[in-house]
């Protein structure tokens, strides 16, 4: 057991939130409340989160405003941009008020930020003004750590309740009922399928963009799969909610790129290879499902550290579904046994090979490959580390092995 496992062991609940909530007083206090000399953006959800944040981004900074963000992916601040390396997408009290003061002084107008559940519930979020918060989806994740999918869902609504002035919401997701409830000065809906205030219609998946409309105008993305065009239009909401065009919205994802990890084309010869973050069900099925008519060889895990165990034989009846090859192999293990999770994860599938060394089964899952078939990598994107016993962290990076394996 580790130190934190120790305190949150030992520490009576009420006084750790009081020792959070103290922090985050204290980290704000100490940069001098950034957040009320910045518009501030929160963006919360089970999934999509960095890429409705980069969106957005793109978006605003189209629209001419020079404009900060803070991912699980990386941290920018207008020009200037480096790799989020703290395998935490929500950074601590005093990162986080430190990053805000940071993109003030710089001039920035505008701050993006990715919101978690784990961050709202530690009080990360607290004296954070915030001009807009969106929420993308909501599936079941963190259940032990929330000790619940309510508990879970609560904290997400928390971040809703301190946003006074703008929500923007998902209307085809079957919690938005939720989100609605909570009061603010505007409300802006999007979706597919309901009668959201911005809906994508005519929808084209291609194989390497999607095409859709709003009202009359065209939309062209290099992102692919359905859940891309609900990103798409997460992000194109916040942008009418600034005064932003449909027409300056519409130019700025046509200029966007793919977002490093997340349905990442890494090769298309001789066969497609594809690296994503997806390591919830929900989300890894919305990844087969974009491939569904070819033949899938794919690569998954599941991570360690005694989170979500519910999820493992899940993602392998999902992996036994849809895919034609499966390869379960190590992923994050922490603590915990690696070859233990991939049991796990193959207690949903009897089709499964069992491969512990993450490189040698993404070189199975190629020399398995036909022309025509797609090998989808997942559950690390573009994560730079393997987090492994003892706290320590290895090197690593899923679309750069593809690339190693490829060439030998």
């Amino acid at each position: 057991m580790n130190t934190k496992e120790t305190i949150r062991k030992f520490i009576p609940g009420f006084l750790l939130s009081f020792y959070h909530y103290l922090l985050a007083a204290v980290a704000v206090f100490l940069y001098s409340f950034p957040s009320k000399r910045i518009k501030v953006i929160g963006v919360t959800g089970t999934s999509g989160k960095t890429t409705v944040v980069n969106l957005t981004t793109k978006i605003l900074e189209q629209a001419g405003y020079k404009t900060a963000c803070l991912s699980s992916i990386k941290f920018k601040i207008g020009n200037k941009e480096w790799e989020n390396k703290l395998k935490m997408t929500m950074p601590g009290r005093f990162k986080l008020q430190g990053f805000l003061k940071q993109a003030v002084e710089q001039g920035c107008q505008y701050a993006v930020l990715e919101i978690t559940s784990e961050g709202i519930k530690q009080h990360r979020h607290k004296f954070i003004d915030f001009e807009a918060t969106v929420f993308t989806n909501l599936s079941p994740e963190h259940i032990e750590a929330h000790k619940g999918f309510e508990n879970y869902r609560k904290a997400k609504l928390e971040l809703f309740k301190r946003t006074k002035n703008i929500h923007i919401i998902n209307l085809d997701d079957e919690n938005s009922k939720y989100f609605l409830d909570v009061p603010a000065r505007k409300k802006y809906s999007f979706g597919i399928k309901s009668e959201a205030k911005i809906k994508a219609k005519e929808i084209e998946i291609k194989q390497d963009h999607s095409l859709f409309k709003i009202d009359n105008s065209l939309f062209r993305t290099p992102l692919i799969g359905e859940f891309n065009i609900y990103n798409a239009l997460a992000a194109i909401s916040v942008g009418l909610s600034q005064s932003i065009s449909l027409e300056v919205c519409k130019t700025a994802l046509e200029k966007s790129k793919p977002i490093p990890g997340r349905m990442e084309v890494v090769s298309r010869h001789p066969f497609t290879v594809v690296v994503d973050y997806a390591h919830t069900p929900e989300a890894l099925e919305k990844v087969y499902k974009t491939f569904k008519n070819n033949a899938l060889i794919c690569v998954l895990g599941s991570c360690g550290g005694g989170r979500d165990k519910w999820k493992r034989p899940v993602l392998g009846k999902l992996a036994g579904k849809y895919c034609k090859d499966i390869i379960i192999t190590n992923e994050d293990p922490y603590d915990e046994n690696p070859m233990e999770i991939i049991e796990q994860v193959a207690k949903g599938t009897k089709r499964a090979q069992r491969i512990l060394d993450r490189r040698e089964a993404i070189k199975k899952a190629l020399e398995l490959a036909n022309p025509n078939d797609v090998v989808i990598i997942t559950g690390k994107g573009s994560e730079p580390w393997m987090c492994v016993k003892g706290g320590k962290k290895i090197p690593w990076d899923d679309r750069q092995v593809v690339k190693e394996e490829i060439n030998n």
